[in-house]
């Protein structure tokens, strides 16, 4: 296979450290230079001597797939990251592997196909209608989307997992999430970190943070079996609860109290920021684009007058999707995902070795001229039918792929579609903010505020 390749290519770095301080300063940057200086693959060092990492990027929508897709069982979750993942938010959907994950599978897809994801429309409805209402009662005259975006999708989940215990879980974390959330993102990508067990105090902060959160989700799980199930509650935890075993006849055991807590853990995490972070881009990219603001608007007032969304609206909405779908090209949620290979295998014509870490990054495939034209453009008509069909599968993968896709894909486009058209149908937004500074942790994070001013359109 060596013969028949092209060797990796290696981006220049220190003498010493390589690329350690480009990647610890800005990686999405970093590997945006990469891939235009070194092409598709690229191998990339970090570290001093003896304490050095080596990741292999992958960058072209071709070796995504293959990544992803049809190589994907050579290609596992057994990096530091997310190592780090499991050990502070549990074995849920997102981090499990071979048998744990195909049951976990089993027993949650039923829970997130289309026909189960639209009953939480009108969840995720009351909201926004809570949001906007606290805007007008206020009002409001200008907003930072990026903080109420995510106060808006983490309340929106919460209920949908939760139900009438909401109110108990949303404080613990929104106050314990950002503190596990940069602790796992430091010890993931660092060459070496100290043991959890050192009684230091960024793992102390880490631990009380790790326990608060176990304990209301175990305390609201105790809460629920020691009262039984209505016939009436539909929330998530409920129908997660009476998954598996011998009753709904898949042959498959059901969840015990520790892997409910791990799936709702999961579910809080993946279900909010992901949402939370094309919601408030979306939102932004429009108060700083009129004519795309002015479509919007012209769709949701033809298509809905006035009245709240649901399920059905989805397809009747294009262009607001396309925006959408511009936004998530343009603002990944998911900027950089991990792989670790098992064997040797040859990705996009190039050899990569067995244990190599992969780094896949929408943030760069997103921006690859030879699937986007003028990529760095706001044009959400890159994503009419016609456009996306004469696209590589891969060119646009914000949601994974292949076997290991995100399973609530069509929740957060459900959520962020009535989110959109209700909080669009009563407000103009334009930016105060234009430019929004960015991190990449677990997932994308804007560091600075995204002002809008508020222009009421209807009550």
């Amino acid at each position: 296979m060596a013969n028949t390749t092209r060797t990796v290519p290696e981006l220049t770095g220190m003498p010493l450290i390589g690329s350690l301080l480009e990647l610890k300063n800005d990686s999405l940057g970093t590997f945006l230079k990469a891939c235009h200086e070194h092409g598709d693959v690229v191998r990339i060092t970090a570290g001093p001597p003896g304490m050095r990492a080596t990741i292999h990027c992958v960058f072209s929508a071709e070796g995504a797939q293959q990544v992803l897709a049809t190589q994907s069982a050579n290609f596992r979750k057994d990096n530091n990251f997310y190592e780090e993942l499991r050990v502070s938010f549990g074995n849920g959907l997102l981090t499990s592997q071979d048998d744990d994950y195909l049951r976990q599978r089993r027993l949650v897809q039923p829970l997130f196909t289309r026909r189960a994801v639209d009953t939480y429309a009108a969840a995720i409805a009351a909201e926004v209608d809570r949001l906007t209402g606290v805007w007008s009662a206020e009002r409001r005259e200008t907003v930072d989307v990026v903080h109420e975006m995510g106060r808006l999708a983490l309340r929106a989940v919460a209920r949908i997992i939760l139900g009438t215990d909401v109110d108990a879980a949303v404080g613990i974390v929104e106050r314990c999430f950002p503190v596990l959330a940069s602790y796992v993102t430091k010890r993931g990508y660092a060459p070496r970190s100290v043991p959890r067990e050192w009684p230091t105090p960024g793992n102390r902060k880490a631990l009380a943070a790790h326990e608060e959160l176990y304990a209301v989700c175990d305390r609201i799980i105790a809460d629920r079996r020691a009262a039984g199930t209505d016939e009436r509650e539909r929330d998530l935890l409920t129908l997660l609860m009476g998954a598996g075993g011998e009753e709904d006849g898949s042959g498959v055991e059901g969840f015990d109290a520790t892997e409910l807590r791990e799936q709702v853990l999961v579910f809080l995490l993946a279900g909010h920021e992901t949402t939370a972070t094309s919601l408030a881009f979306t939102l932004h990219l429009l108060a700083r684009h009129p004519e795309a603001r002015r479509r919007v608007h012209e769709e949701l007032d033809r298509v809905l007058d006035g009245r709240t969304p649901g399920a059905a609206d989805l397809d009747e909405l294009p262009y607001l999707g396309q925006v959408l779908k511009e936004s998530m090209r343009l603002f990944p949620a998911a900027p950089a995902i991990g792989r670790r290979a098992v064997e040797e295998c040859e990705i996009d014509g190039h050899l990569i070795p067995a244990g190599a870490d992969v780094i896949l990054a929408p943030w760069v495939t997103h921006r690859h001229p030879r699937y986007w034209e003028d990529p760095e453009r706001f044009d959400p008509d890159r994503f009419t039918p016609e456009a996306e069909a004469a696209r590589p599968r891969y060119a646009w993968y914000p949601f994974g792929g292949g076997p290991r896709a995100c399973i609530g894909q069509h929740f957060s486009m459900l959520e962020s579609v009535i989110a959109l058209a209700m909080i669009l149908q009563r407000y103009e937004l334009e930016a105060i903010d234009t430019h929004v500074p960015l991190d990449s942790a677990i997932t994308l994070q804007a560091v600075g505020p995204a002002r809008c001013r508020l222009k009421p359109r209807r009550g």
